[in-house]
């Protein structure tokens, strides 16, 4: 069975995360408060987000969202990759 490189697959899904937070700031620079309030209600299902879409982010923000997005996908992918190669049996 082939075993998953844990730190290649963690920086795969960190910048999986990190170009989806991006398309989220290009949503909400290109499309405005109401239709950045759309697009989030339709993809999340009807939930209403009027309330809790913010659209003046200072830039520091949005650095530190990019670098928190980076990690959190790392660690996630690594646990992926981690619990994966965890089950698989090793032939001797």
């Amino acid at each position: 069975m082939y075993r998953l490189n844990i730190k290649k697959l963690g920086f795969a899904f960190g910048l999986t995360g990190t170009l989806i937070y991006l398309g989220c700031i290009i949503v909400m620079k290109t499309a405005g408060q109401e239709g950045t309030t759309i697009f989030f209600n339709s993809l999340l299902h009807g939930l209403d987000t009027t309330s809790i879409i913010k659209m003046d982010v200072p830039l520091i923000e949005v650095l530190m969202g990019i670098v928190q997005t980076f990690i959190l996908w790392w660690l996630i992918g690594a646990c992926i990759g981690a619990f994966y190669n965890a089950q698989i049996k090793i032939k001797k």
